[in-house]
């Protein structure tokens, strides 16, 4: 049960083992999808990875691991097991060639990976905010890989779609059950895989990068945002959790709950119709897109920044 507290946004215990029904009602999808033999050795690295994750995620909502173990072992070490598994990112691969340069996919791999399954994991603070953000998300992945003929790889995007989307029936405000850290880290994994493996064709590399980013752009804007904002104030990011989120800020700017992850999801939608209509674009358009987009996002945490939220205290742990 997830109690109460100074940090929660909810006035009753809540169920927190909602991960473990999103983890089983993958199970059957990757199970499907194994009988593809071209796709079986990723989809066992990307199955065990997730696993991984979801396993320490849910020892640390039952209170029996360090917060840190999550971020410093457990997270790369499921992006070792994805890239045993051939999942890797291809951008030095393409623009600098030669063993430098899948070296260097091989450590963006692991940053990508890190850093999108950590974003997902903070992101899970308010009612259906992390179930719906996945829900949109990989509604685009699975889009974008059907049209450039990622046939398991859509069907992938689809299965983590219905699995979120079917938890945010309870999840959403006022929720049911909570999917703990361990659904959080599974599902925001299973989106830096899904990043990873999208491969749009006549597609140059800023383009390639740059949907990833754009698909992602809610847990991209809050990571920034917190990041930021605790840095400034002498905080460890990832380290003092409060309610200092995105999501925090503009319910309390008068949307309340529901209409702050309503306007993140609007934000996920934006971000995913952009991708669509850069996928073919060339690299000066990329280039042009991601001046405005990293624009468009520190103009947002600045503003956003001057909003009232419940300031934390300097203090370490989850």
């Amino acid at each position: 049960m997830d109690l109460p507290g100074p940090r929660k946004v909810h006035a009753a215990p809540i169920p927190l083992l909602g991960g473990v029904a999103i983890y089983a009602g993958m199970l059957p999808v990757f199970a499907m999808l194994m009988s593809r033999a071209e796709a079986r050795a990723q989809l066992g690295g990307i199955l065990g990875g997730a696993t991984l994750v979801a396993a320490v995620g849910f020892l640390d909502d039952r209170g029996w691991l360090h917060h840190q173990i999550k971020l410093f072992v457990a997270m790369p070490a499921a992006a070792g097991i994805l890239l045993a598994g051939g999942v890797r990112a291809q951008v030095f691969s393409i623009v600098v060639g030669g063993q430098a340069g899948n070296w260097l996919d091989g450590v963006l791999t692991v940053g990508w990976v890190v850093g999108i399954t950590a974003a997902f994991s903070i992101l899970d603070h308010m009612d259906g905010i992390c179930a719906g953000t996945v829900a949109v998300a990989s509604f685009f992945f699975a889009v974008l890989a059907y049209v450039n003929g990622q046939a398991w790889v859509s069907a992938l995007a689809a299965g983590v779609l219905g699995a979120a989307a079917g938890f945010l029936l309870w999840n959403f405000k006022p929720a049911k059950i909570f999917m703990g850290d361990g659904g959080a880290m599974f599902l925001g994994f299973l989106m830096a895989t899904l990043g990873l493996k999208l491969r749009l064709q006549q597609a140059d590399p800023a383009t390639r990068w740059l949907v990833p980013f754009l698909i992602l752009i809610v847990p991209v804007f809050d990571t920034t945002l917190i990041t930021i904002s605790r840095l400034r104030r002498g905080l460890v990011p990832f380290a003092t959790p409060g309610k200092d989120h995105a999501a925090h800020r503009l319910a309390n700017l008068g949307l309340g709950q529901r209409g702050a992850v309503l306007s993140l999801y609007g934000l996920g939608a934006a971000g995913g119709v952009t991708a669509i209509l850069v996928r073919r674009a060339g690299s000066p358009a990329a280039e042009i897109t991601t001046a405005a987009g990293a624009i468009l996002v520190l103009a947002a945490v600045a503003l956003l920044e001057r909003a009232p939220f419940e300031r934390q205290r300097k203090a370490s742990g989850d």
